[in-house]
């Protein structure tokens, strides 16, 4: 099996995802940190959060195989670069844009593009995507990804944005291969208040309902 592939294998089977936006470089590695204790090993640090590539490189040394670790908000093709130079394991895109995933497929990472409509899903498989982020996941929720399965059935989905522990089994039993979640599991406020015994907490619960979810499907 191709380096590639172990990594879409372990996300699968992992099941979950910590959407990071830190506030800080400092602040970002001790929620990677608490995320861990919690049971929370696939980690995508987004773009959104101050030197994330430095971050990146930064966690690698800390935690090395421990975490499965990418990027994410990766909306620019010299961000791709600096992602593997920092030694991001996987990308992923909001959006979908050609040139981007032209970028991301000559990576030879792992990628997963943003899409919501038929339409969009479709065309971000027909540029490389390995699978496809189905974002904002809050805005149809379950059902509506249940519904874009339909047609597509072999297309590996993962809904990132209205992902909570009350409804991770809904997101499976609807098709999900794997889901993001942000600000539901690790907010960036809870890091700035200290109070990273409750990220380890929320870590712990979702783990917990994602076990729980695929164990009864």
């Amino acid at each position: 099996m191709g380096e590639k592939k172990k990594i879409l294998a372990r996300i699968h089977k992992l099941g979950l995802l910590a959407v990071l936006r830190g506030p800080s470089t400092e602040l970002t590695v001790q929620m990677v940190r608490a995320l861990v204790d919690g049971g929370v090993t696939g980690i995508e640090i987004t773009y959104s959060t101050p030197e994330a590539a430095a971050v990146v490189t930064q966690l690698k040394e800390i935690c090395g195989d421990r975490i499965l670790l990418g990027m994410g908000t990766v909306t620019k093709v010299r961000q791709v670069e600096e992602a593997l130079e920092a030694g991001a394991q996987f990308l992923v895109s909001p959006h979908g844009e050609r040139k981007l995933a032209k970028a991301m497929r000559k990576s030879k990472l792992p990628f997963m593009m943003g899409a919501l409509t038929p339409s969009e899903v479709v065309r971000v498989v027909k540029w490389g995507a390995d699978a496809v982020k189905i974002f904002p996941g809050s805005l149809g929720g379950p059902a509506y990804m249940k519904s874009l399965r339909g047609p597509f059935p072999n297309i590996p989905m993962m809904p990132t944005g209205g992902v909570k522990v009350s409804n991770v089994g809904e997101w499976f039993a609807a098709g999900a291969v794997a889901v993001g979640a942000g600000s539901a599991l690790c907010p960036a406020a809870l890091a700035e208040d200290g109070r990273f015994d409750e990220i380890t907490k929320r870590a712990r619960d979702f783990v917990a309902a994602v076990n729980k979810s695929r164990n009864s499907s």
